[in-house]
């Protein structure tokens, strides 16, 4: 049986944080069953509402969250309530998802109230490969925005959160953020993958591996 892989983003919130549905559809066994379609969501931002529409009838299996700021993890408690979901972050940043002080939505108050969810069932760290949808997700450990900030690797399709962007790089000023940290995590690792392998940002459109090497003002050519 063959399944299809579909990449999705929805825009989210007051900061436009992009949140990625991917989703695969297996095809139905006979004429009287409907195609079952399954998907994990990477980083559900701040009003998920049109997220959360487009996932009725959708057995989504896990919540990855590239880090915990509240920008990207405002719509767990939401998504994880309405699909029985698990919820997969950086153990450094476990505490986070429950303290809005770490989460920076304290900080933030003319943008969010406060935000906190339950704990994250499971932890994740470098090295590690997860089997989700019948597809292998590799974790890279990714410092520097926040200190357990993580990109996945699926296939060619890297979601880098708030490290890499198009022509951009992200903040190291928040709590826990350190520019060396950041500037190492791109180019001893992101700039270590193919050049053909397509970045899915926090904010902002994609962009590839190649191109940022070439172009990106902040990491050097």
């Amino acid at each position: 049986m063959t399944t299809t892989m579909r990449i999705e983003t929805f825009t989210l919130g007051p900061i436009q944080t992009n949140a990625y549905l991917i989703s695969v559809t297996e095809p139905a066994a006979n004429e009287n069953e409907k195609p079952k379609e399954r998907a994990i969501v990477i980083d559900p931002g701040m009003n998920p509402k049109k997220l959360l529409e487009r996932l009725e009838g959708v057995q989504v299996e896990a919540i990855l969250l590239t880090h915990a700021h509240f920008d990207h993890m405002g719509g767990v408690d939401e998504l994880r309530k309405a699909a029985g979901c698990p919820v997969y972050i950086h153990d450094l940043e476990a505490d986070w998802l429950t303290d809005p002080r770490k989460n920076g939505s304290m900080r933030w108050q003319d943008v969010t109230p406060p935000l906190s969810t339950d704990p994250a069932e499971y932890a994740l760290a470098e090295g590690q490969t997860l089997k989700l949808l019948g597809l292998s997700f590799r974790v890279m450990h990714t410092p520097g925005h926040s200190p357990g900030s993580v990109s996945f690797l699926c296939d060619n399709h890297l979601f880098s959160g708030d490290v890499l962007f198009k022509m951009s790089v992200g903040r190291t000023d928040l709590p826990g953020g350190r520019e060396r940290d950041l500037y190492d995590s791109i180019r001893l690792k992101l700039y270590k993958l193919s050049p053909e392998v397509i970045v899915y940002p926090g904010h902002g459109g994609r962009t590839t591996i190649g191109f940022e090497m070439a172009n990106n003002p902040y990491t050097g050519a």
